[in-house]
């Protein structure tokens, strides 16, 4: 089953666009790999003046999305600021706008530690291409392109699974706790219109990277478990297009991740050790430029597959230069 991934072809970066009522969203110029056209910000609300508004992921730190965003909330009275999780293109700005309105941060928590297990969780290398971008970015004032953790961030609310994070006139946010991306990853369920804000759970454009020790495939499949659960119209993600077509997107996503689970397991059967040449051998296709990605998604898929009693390593621990054999 393949995944019927969608595609945002017109970003409109800087603009305030109404994608749907109550629903307005303005993408931040931080294009990159790991962030498809750049971060979407949602402002969940009444858009006339004086209206109360939600904003949902304020972005990284980026003069021209500072600006945009300004704008778009001059006429609005911001009620909550709520944040998916702690990666450095969807927190940050939170400071400058909690500081700017005086609304309260939501989320679940901040980013736990490292366990200690596993290697530093550092950015992804980036090409020549990107490096560029990321130079004539930073000196334009605006966001960088790597993916890293905002480990300042910790929110003024912290909301569990099921309670409402925020909520006005004709709109309600209910947080929805989803680790595995990472272990404070949290949907917001607008129950107005059975639309969930994913964040980076479920992204329409690509798959979701899981990066051990904070992220985890096992609950990553409960997580999209749960969100098939609700039965949701609609998925907004950080990045990218809406998704429309919720449940076979979703089922087609489990699949995906128990095929490639299964491949992982019949390489190690078959005596590959290494997370390197797995990543080769299954990721057929895919730009190397991926490859370091696509290594810690291996390695969390390992970590499950040594958990459920079917291949352990050799070693002290579990890691992306680990050997791995069956049982």
């Amino acid at each position: 089953m393949s995944i019927p991934y969608v595609t945002l072809d017109d970003p409109r970066h800087g603009e305030a666009v109404q994608v749907a009522p109550l629903i307005r969203r303005v993408i931040a110029r931080n294009p990159s790999k790991f962030t498809y056209h750049g971060t979407g910000t949602y402002i969940v609300g009444s858009s006339e003046p004086g209206g109360d508004v939600a904003v949902i992921d304020p972005g990284p730190i980026s003069d021209s999305h500072r600006d945009a965003l300004t704008a778009a909330l001059a006429s609005s009275r911001v009620a909550a600021i709520l944040v998916t999780h702690c990666h450095s293109d969807h927190s940050p700005l939170a400071a400058w706008l909690k500081e700017t309105t005086g609304a309260p941060t939501v989320a679940f928590g901040p980013h736990a530690l490292s366990h200690g297990w596993v290697e530093d969780d550092t950015p992804e290398e980036l090409d020549d291409e990107e490096k560029q971008a990321a130079a004539t970015a930073e000196a334009a004032g605006e966001a960088k392109v790597e993916e890293s953790l905002d480990l300042d961030f910790d929110p003024d609310i912290r909301v569990g699974d099921g309670a409402i994070a925020a909520s006005g006139d004709g709109w309600t946010l209910r947080a929805i706790h989803t680790p595995g991306h990472t272990s404070n990853h949290m949907c917001y369920w607008l129950e107005e219109q059975r639309a969930l804000f994913t964040g980076d759970h479920i992204m329409g454009w690509s798959t979701t990277v899981i990066t051990p020790p904070d992220g985890d495939m096992r609950d990553y499949f409960a997580s999209l478990q749960r969100v098939k659960d609700l039965d949701p119209a609609v998925l907004w993600p950080t990045h990218g297009a809406p998704v429309t077509d919720a449940r076979p997107f979703i089922e087609a996503f489990v699949q995906h991740r128990l095929d490639r689970e299964a491949g992982v397991l019949r390489a190690v059967r078959e005596g590959i050790t290494m997370i390197p040449d797995m990543v080769e051998l299954l990721y057929v296709g895919v730009s190397e430029k991926l490859y370091k990605a696509a290594g810690r998604s291996v390695l969390a898929h390992l970590i499950k597959l040594v958990d459920d009693g079917l291949v352990v390593w050799d070693g002290a621990q579990p890691g992306v230069t680990t050997p791995y054999r069956p049982t």
